[in-house]
């Protein structure tokens, strides 16, 4: 602190006891918000703002720990050296000495360390005693009056003048300034740590860390405050210590302070040439104390004890991250051993870190590198507690109340300011490092759950979000297609989860419903149980999702439930997708009738349909051997029907059997590669048809696929009704190019598809021979699903147009990727059930690719306005 001298000096004592105590009330509040284990600052900062701040911010303190070792030590060796080079007796040489005192140095600490908690413990307090006595001897030094000798070495005790002059700073050579100077001496700030690295091995860490920081705080800035004021009043900045420059009082040309005190330093500090005074002599404090050797004492006491407080850091901090698996290859270093689990294998890899960086033998390079490391954890934890602090989340109930979020967020950029203004490239280091091993976290995904602030984070940006988005209007431009998804269990039906989630990923809202039917008491503890695991399942699948469910007494009425219920503010599903109930002929009435009562409902609701049919079916629950839920589309065989359940129980109600069962491959996983998309664009539904297969087509997987555009017309206008498409569909900005008029869709069926279809329908005709209503109103009561002669007669032609498309689509689309077709509506109350199954079946029969039909809820979901 030489060049720098009082005011500079004490400005870099207050501002690093402002970013320590601002630290120490941040880590104050962090410790006493709940039970403190080992880990120390990683153990905080990784449970305050989760693994991956956390994780990284953990390696780099150890580390800086790791080298702090190695500073402290060399700060220890640099003072043994000069002894040996005062007596002439250096061992080889001065940059060798250094290093060969520094290896056995830390090897002895590295012994005290080994030997347990209790030794370490025990050496710290013979440390401080030394530094006390130390520490007072100095004070002692500095009111006896000077001996010449002294005073040829620059000191005269207490002197205004001297004050006056050492007030400003005198730097010295071309790399002297004010943050070179701060890098060096900032380290001797970074102990305030020492006794939240050791918390697994305090009795009462929410009571000692506060305690202990913020006296430590205390107590340093005070010696340093009073170790610089009182050198910096008693001892000019040259002089040359030989007794023979006394000269009397007012000799000419004698220049600076020490000739109104009767010496002459003027030759050696013009040039530059002076041994001793503040700004040359490293040991002014032993000459200016009662009993030099015990400066000397303190400065051991100073450097080991620091050292000796990293060692056991490093390996603890390092200790508690390798056990978290946050990393791969450090978990050897997690082990523990004896009854304090001692981190053997952390203070071996310490030792080496730190033989490593004595070697480097020079302080002044190895500082700067710790006062990054440290400034960069700093700034984490103080940003830790102002994150904590402004989620606002119930949980952040810290004990310590003398806290302030502002002030943490300031100690915060405090911090990474200096962090540039020291070394800016060793700053641009560290903040690499901490983004590489962040992106890594993030990548890998670790399984942990610690509650922290960015959880909480989360939580507010979404509901304020979610909040928000209730104020905006809807606008047609802004519509997204958001699906509630009626998968039961996502498991059980893979392709139509993929499906959806290939089109809705990054761009809208999906959410997999599951009806649990059943008594409430008795399915509701299995939704309780089922549905994290679900959600798990999801995520390894990498479905951007939701899933709810609901306790219904039947299917329809649990659909309904849904319909109305899930959903928040904006967020709310606007389409119902489901599957084609492939075993309808064979299924219960009832059950037929939910169904295609389902469809009803979400028409009646303003939904949107979608409903999905693949030649193999859609439910691989059979395969998977679980438990069928019979939801949606029992099985396909009848022994699975009704309740369902050859399966295993347990795996279904299992959350962690449903995370990591096997994934089921699906088409939609697939590449496509130069297949087509058909669209059979047949109604006017608000354009929701074309939408869905233009969203597929913009994923990557389906990119390549070409996209055909299917619509009725009349052959003798067939290139002006081509025409007029493409130019609407080009006002859509869909780049659907390739347009095909089917002139033939109204031609009728071939007659042995129009038998297969009447053989469809046979045994669910009513055979009424064409009686009037009220007698086949009676006829049908209680089996409302019957179709009467009438009303096979009244939708003959319905019936056949969905003969002819089916032809039609084997014809153009068989080879296709997938087909989008207009779902076809039987009109509510006109219409049995099983007839409009049947057109289903009819429409979709022997088709290898997906089929979706889609019916739009008559409103506009595309425009070629600009508002």
């Amino acid at each position: 602190m030489g060049e720098g001298r009082d005011a500079l000096t004490w400005l870099i004592i207050l501002m690093s006891v402002t970013v320590t105590t601002i630290t120490g009330l941040s880590i104050s509040a962090i410790s006493t918000n709940g039970k403190v284990k080992s880990g120390g600052t990683y153990f905080l900062i990784s449970r305050s703002l989760g693994p991956e701040l956390g994780g990284s911010i953990g390696l780099i303190f150890a580390f800086a720990n790791a080298v702090a070792v190695a500073m402290h030590t060399v700060g220890f060796a640099e003072t043994v050296r000069d002894l040996l080079q005062e007596h002439n007796s250096l061992i080889v040489d001065p940059t060798n000495d250094i290093r060969i005192i520094g290896v056995v140095t830390v090897t002895v600490l590295l012994g005290i360390s080994l030997a347990g908690m209790e030794w370490e413990a025990k050496a710290q307090i013979l440390f401080f005693l030394v530094i006390l006595v130390s520490f007072i001897n100095y004070l002692v030094g500095t009111v006896i009056p000077a001996s010449a000798e002294k005073q040829a070495k620059g000191f005269f005790s207490y002197r205004a003048e001297i004050f006056a002059q050492n007030f400003v700073p005198n730097w010295r050579g071309p790399e002297g300034s004010f943050f070179g100077l701060f890098s060096i001496f900032f380290p001797s700030a970074t102990g305030i740590l020492a006794g939240a690295n050791i918390s697994g091995d305090l009795k009462d860490p929410a009571v000692a860390i506060p305690k202990g920081t913020l006296m430590a705080i205390f107590w340093t800035t005070m010696s340093y405050l009073v170790l610089s004021a009182t050198i910096g009043a008693c001892v000019v900045r040259d002089a040359s210590g030989s007794l023979n420059d006394s000269v009397a009082v007012g000799s000419p040309g004698c220049e600076g302070l020490a000739c109104d005190y009767g010496w002459n330093f003027t030759a050696c500090a013009q040039r530059q040439s002076c041994r001793y005074g503040l700004s040359n002599y490293y040991q002014s404090m032993s000459m200016v104390s009662a009993f030099g050797p015990l400066i000397t004492a303190g400065i051991f006491g100073a450097t080991l004890s620091s050292a000796l407080a990293c060692l056991v850091s490093a390996p603890k901090v390092f200790q508690c991250l390798c056990r978290d698996q946050l990393y791969p290859l450090i978990g050897f270093f997690g082990k523990g051993y004896g009854r304090n689990s001692e981190p053997i294998r952390g203070y071996m890899l310490t030792y080496v870190i730190a033989v490593g960086f004595i070697l480097i033998a020079e302080l002044n390079a190895i500082a700067p590198i710790i006062s990054n490391f440290f400034l960069c954890s700093y700034a984490l934890i103080n940003f830790s507690c102002f994150h904590a602090s402004i989620t606002n989340s119930p949980g952040w109930r810290p004990s310590f109340r003398y806290y302030s979020k502002w002030a943490a967020l300031f100690g915060a950029v405090v911090s990474v300011v200096i962090m540039f203004l020291l070394t800016w490239w060793a700053a641009l280091i560290a903040f690499g490092i901490v983004v590489f091993l962040l992106g890594y976290v993030l990548y890998k995904k670790p399984d942990v759950n610690w509650g922290s602030s960015m959880q909480a984070s989360s939580y507010n940006m979404a509901l304020n979000y979610s909040v928000g988005l209730s104020e905006v209007d809807e606008h047609i431009k802004n519509y997204r297609p958001q699906c509630l998804v009626l998968t039961g269990p996502p498991n059980f039906r893979p392709a139509l989860v993929d499906f959806v989630g290939t089109f809705t990923k990054n761009l809208s809202l999906m959410l997999c419903g599951n009806v649990l039917i059943g008594p409430r008491k008795q399915k509701t503890p299995e939704s309780r149980l089922t549905a994290d695991g679900h959600t798990k399942w999801l995520m390894k699948r990498k479905i951007k999702a939701f899933y709810t469910d609901v306790v219904a007494e039947d299917l329809r009425s649990g659909v309904q439930m849904l319909i109305q219920a899930a959903g928040l503010g904006k967020m709310r599903p606007n389409m119902l997708v489901l599957g084609y109930k492939r075993n309808w002929r064979t299924v219960s009435p009832q059950s037929l009738e939910d169904y295609v009562g389902i469809l009803h409902d979400a028409f009646d609701f303003k939904y949107g349909v979608c409903l999905m049919r693949m030649k193999e079916g859609l439910n691989v629950s059979r395969v998977m051997q679980a438990h069928v839920n019979p939801t949606f589309e029992a099985a396909e065989h009848p022994e699975e029907n009704g309740t369902g359940g050859r399966a295993a129980p347990d795996t279904a109600a299992d959350p962690a059997a449903l995370a990591g069962e096997q994934q089921a491959s699906t088409i939609f996983q697939s590449e496509q590669g130069k297949k087509t998309i058909d669209i059979y664009w047949l109604f006017d539904d608000g354009g929701l048809t074309l939408l869905i297969p233009y969203l597929l087509g913009r994923k990557k997987r389906w990119g390549k696929c070409k996209i055909r555009v299917f619509v009725g017309g009349q052959i003798n206008r067939m290139d002006e009704e081509r025409k007029a498409i493409v130019s609407l569909l080009s006002k859509f900005r869909l780049g659907f190019h390739e347009v095909h008029i089917l002139p033939d869709i109204n031609q009728k069926p071939r007659p042995e598809h129009i038998r297969r279809f009447d053989d469809l329908i046979a045994p669910f005709r009513l055979n009424d021979g064409f009686k009037d209503e009220a007698t086949v109103n009676e006829m049908r009561q209680g089996c409302p699903w019957k179709i009467s002669d009438e009303e096979v007669n009244k939708n003959r032609a319905k019936s056949l147009r969905q003969v002819r498309l089916n032809e039609i689509l084997l014809d153009y689309s068989r080879d296709a990727a997938l087909i989008a077709i207009t779902l076809p509506i039987g009109r509510k109350g006109r219409c049995p059930s099983s007839l409009y199954m049947a057109w289903l079946e009819t429409l979709s029969q022997d088709l290898r690719p997906p089929v979706i039909l889609t019916r739009g809820n008559q409103e506009n979901v595309l425009t070629f306005y600009c508002q």
